[in-house]
């Protein structure tokens, strides 16, 4: 069984390899965000190459704030980690900023750390303007669960048999289920709104390179997920839909593909996993993210570590098969074409390439501050707790307003690195 820490004890170790990172030149500091199970799961990674006796060992740090940690040690130019895993949206104002190093000389050292060895939307989420920034460990997002046992009690498995559900077949149930059961839930409903948005052929950056929200696109996908909440065939505001879906109570639950592990665990509970919903039975994605391997712009970081790094890196692309037990898309090419990686739900979603490439990841530079947005205002727009076009309006405002705050912030971080390497 793998190991799990338990949360003092991660707290204790996540303050103590904070204050340590950049004490020893022979050991490769690598920062992740993974404060779930998943840390747990690269620990053993990390374990696995350190036992392999590598000249350069590598110390895993795990930080719940990680890019506001990456912000502080890169404005005060020290305790800059070696290696750090990163998430698809953030690389490409990074680059702008000149806060990456580019892979380049990593892949000569390991010449197997290419594109064709890679699933490509995660290895394409790393480049910008045509240089390669980054190495990809996966792609995870928005799934879809459903309950097998509801969906033959109400007689509508048909629905899965061209693995996309459409929103006019949910539809099809209102007024039709019991009381205290729904059709879906409204678990990362952001994210849903995402993925609908590129149904609609949408996007989140404006001709002008601006953040826009408030479009018509973005109208109809509310206006779909209004529909289903109206009928009264999305689990009420307010409510935990996730927990609802593992009582057995909703037929589909949108969270995330590394839920499977946590509905494996609620005894009875029957499940399979296909795509998010669509409003049309032609085309469909799945909002995405990836997990990606980077080195920040650090002066102090040696040849001969880098080197280290692209033998960690070559490692995780041949022996991440125990990532996939995380419940995420290994990126590496060599795991999910290899007969074991069939066991794990998630490869459903690498099972050919229309599914590949409805792993959509958003890589516009500020991303971020629009899936924040969502987060904040979405489920009180669907569940009619806000005007349609209000709610619209004040995501703009609500994006516009990060999008100042963050470029600032970025700024100082990018001056302090020029600054330090104008004095080195």
């Amino acid at each position: 069984m793998k190991r799990k820490l338990s949360m003092i004890t991660f707290v204790i170790m996540t303050v103590f390899l904070l204050a340590g990172c950049g004490s020893d030149e022979n050991v490769i500091e690598f920062w992740t965000p993974l404060t779930g199970e998943d840390g747990a799961y690269m620990d053993q990674l990390v374990e696995d190459y350190n036992a392999t006796d590598p000249e350069y060992p590598v110390n895993h740090v795990i930080t719940s704030d990680l890019y506001t940690q990456i912000y502080t040690v890169l404005q005060s130019a020290s305790g800059i980690p070696d290696l750090t895993l990163i998430h698809a949206d953030r690389v490409p104002s990074f680059a702008k900023n000149d806060l990456l190093v580019p892979m380049d000389n990593v892949m000569s050292l390991q010449t197997e750390l290419k594109e064709d060895n890679y699933l490509p939307e995660a290895w394409n989420a790393g480049i910008v303007d045509g240089t390669q920034y980054t190495i990809p460990l996966d792609i995870h997002g928005s799934a879809m669960y459903y309950n097998i046992d509801l969906m033959e009690e109400y007689g509508v498995t048909h629905w899965l048999d061209d693995d996309i559900v459409t929103i006019d077949e949910m539809l099809e149930l209102e007024g039709k289920m019991a009381e205290g059961q729904y059709v879906v839930n409204d678990a990362l409903l952001g994210w849903v709104a995402l993925a609908q948005l590129q149904n609609y052929g949408g996007d989140i950056e404006g001709s002008n390179g601006e953040p826009t929200v408030n479009t018509p696109e973005m109208r109809s996908v509310i206006e779909d997920l209004r529909s289903i909440n109206d009928a009264g065939l999305m689990t009420p505001f307010g409510e935990d839909g996730y927990l609802m879906f593992q009582s057995g109570n909703v037929l589909f639950s949108t969270d995330g593909t590394w839920s499977r592990l946590a509905h494996e665990q609620v005894e009875g509970l029957n499940f399979g996993i296909t795509n998010v919903y669509s409003h049309s039975a032609d085309i469909f994605h799945n909002r995405s993210s990836a997990h990606l391997f980077s080195m920040l712009r650090n002066e102090e970081r040696t040849a001969e570590k880098e080197a280290g790094i692209a033998d960690f890196l070559e490692f995780m692309r041949e022996n991440s098969i125990d990532w996939a037990e995380a419940g995420q898309i290994v990126a590496s090419r060599e795991v999910v074409e290899a007969d074991d990686y069939d066991q794990f739900m998630q490869s459903f979603y690498t099972k050919n390439e229309k599914e590949e490439d409805s792993l959509f990841i958003y890589t516009y530079e500020h991303y971020p501050y629009v899936a924040e947005a969502l987060d904040d205002y979405i489920a009180d727009i669907v569940h009619g707790e806000m005007d349609i076009d209000e709610g619209l309006e004040e995501m703009q405002r609500f994006v516009d307003d990060r999008v100042a705050e963050g470029d600032a912030e970025l700024e100082d971080a990018a001056d302090a690195v020029e600054d330090f390497d104008d004095e080195q």
